[in-house]
């Protein structure tokens, strides 16, 4: 083999690799754009702030998305519940409203049967009516939490859900 096509050969299998290196490169690009993409598409909405307080039992992250105001009579936020989380018992003065926008959930008016809740359902708890919602035992749970009018008054919190209460699917 002459020097100058073993030189044309080494150019030729270079480019070829550095082409193969750049088209992987942009698959795998564009793949994580896909998926960045796919995440936003199921949830807009970041994940917010660790709860801290104890309105809350178990792993329950918030991200406030408008509060209140003199034109606005609201609150809206995103709760996203890991398994098993949930909250008190609670009431909203002005009512709440609740759009599931991720996995599967639990919904309990007082006095009433526990309900499944899911992507995609939407939940109006009425105004001072006690109530409580999170996760189910295994999978994670987000909804978008409109508390409505809040200008008559926002949420009233109460005990925890018991263990006994959360478990209890089957009566009311």
């Amino acid at each position: 083999m002459s020097h100058i096509n073993f030189i044309k050969g080494t150019a030729t299998l270079s480019l070829f690799c550095g082409a193969f290196c750049l088209l992987s490169c942009n698959n795998s690009h564009d793949k994580k754009n896909s998926d960045d993409m796919q995440s936003k598409v199921s949830n807009p909405f970041a994940k917010g702030e660790k709860v801290t307080n104890d309105n809350f039992t178990g792993t329950v992250w918030l991200n406030y998305l408008a509060e209140t105001d003199t034109v606005h009579h609201v609150n809206i936020g995103s709760v996203t519940f890991e398994p098993g989380a949930r909250t008190n018992w609670h009431y909203h003065k002005g009512g709440q409203i609740l759009l599931v926008t991720e996995g599967r959930g639990l919904y309990q008016e007082k006095g009433s049967a526990v309900e499944i809740i899911e992507k995609g359902q939407v939940m109006k708890c009425p105004p001072n009516v006690a109530h409580w919602h999170g996760a189910t035992p295994t999978e994670a749970m987000t909804h978008i939490a409109i508390g409505t009018n809040t200008n008559v008054g926002g949420a009233v919190w109460l005990e925890p859900v018991t263990d006994q209460e959360y478990n209890d699917q089957d009566t009311p």
